[in-house]
């Protein structure tokens, strides 16, 4: 059958060609994405080598040089103490991400096996899905407040702090995962075959939670980023003597009219930093969602 110069026809993928790349609209997509990642590495990269890249002591206080211009010595200027601005954000980031990771690691530890139980087991589900209610019915900065208030201000406090709020709502993604997926005809044969619990929860169950896992990971992350620079904001997180994004905002405020960099800088870090950590997780579950990819398709 011959073809009009005027028809056209779809373009299949060619060969080679990543499945990314084919998309329809996957520039748009694309191209997002990729910035915020370069830009995650880039702060990654500068925070895990602030002993190489800090020309200064982040604690070692200088009252001759407090509140300097930027210069040579001191690229970003000092703050009120003459502390090096440049060098308590290098050393700020490496505090503040680790309580982001730190949090969403231990909150989708945490969630993932109570949830695990909460969806497969009737009688705990009821018992434990009331209890995680009541710590949603509870706000999460206050509920911060609350904990590190009682235990004192600690980078581990603020992460376990954090982490009560967060482990609830990873428990409630979990549980309707595993909801759905227990009547599945695999999990029912397993169940008739006297499989054990235990191995039917880890090899059967758990393998479909993973996917929405690491894009709630993501949103932990960036949210206890948040939580720490308001609750460090509010002299309520870490110790001073520990720099972090939140802390160095904290002491600059009160010079902001006279010196607004002492906000800016790190407010700019943790700005971009979180919005990298919010767009990787919007595409992440964009392309693990297999109703995303079939709506692309």
């Amino acid at each position: 059958m011959t073809r009009t110069l005027g028809e056209t026809d779809a373009v299949a993928p060619q060969p080679g060609v990543s499945r990314f790349l084919s998309l329809p609209g996957s520039t748009r997509i694309g191209i997002l994405p990729a910035i915020a990642a370069i830009v995650l590495l880039v702060i990654l990269a500068v925070t895990i080598c602030a002993p190489l890249l800090a020309p200064h002591d982040p604690l070692a206080l200088s009252p001759t040089n407090r509140l300097k211009p930027p210069s040579a010595d001191f690229p970003l200027g000092t703050d009120a103490f003459g502390r090096d601005l440049l060098s308590r954000i290098l050393y700020g980031g490496q505090v503040s991400l680790f309580i982001g990771l730190g949090t969403a690691v231990v909150s989708v530890a945490a969630g993932l096996i109570i949830g695990l139980v909460a969806g497969f087991f009737r009688l705990a589900d009821a018992i434990i899905m009331r209890v995680m209610d009541a710590f949603m019915a509870i706000p999460a900065v206050l509920l911060a407040v609350a904990l590190v208030a009682v235990h004192g201000a600690s980078v581990v406090s603020v992460i376990i702090a954090i982490t009560f709020s967060e482990i609830p709502r990873v428990v409630r993604l979990v549980r309707s995962v595993v909801l759905s997926a227990r009547e599945e005809p695999y999990v029912e044969a397993a169940i008739s075959l006297g499989t054990r619990m235990p191995t039917i929860l880890w090899r059967h169950l758990m393998p479909n939670t993973l996917a929405p896992l690491i894009v709630q990971a993501t949103y932990i992350c960036a949210s206890a980023i948040l939580i720490e620079a308001i609750l460090s904001f509010l002299g309520l997180g870490i110790g001073t003597e520990t720099p972090s994004w939140g802390n160095i905002m904290a002491d600059g405020r009160t010079y902001f009219l006279v010196k607004p960099s002492l906000i800016f800088w790190p407010g700019l870090l943790l700005s971009l930093c979180v919005l990298s950590i919010n767009i990787l997780g919007d595409t992440a579950r964009d392309r693990l969602d297999p109703r995303m990819r079939k709506r692309e398709g």
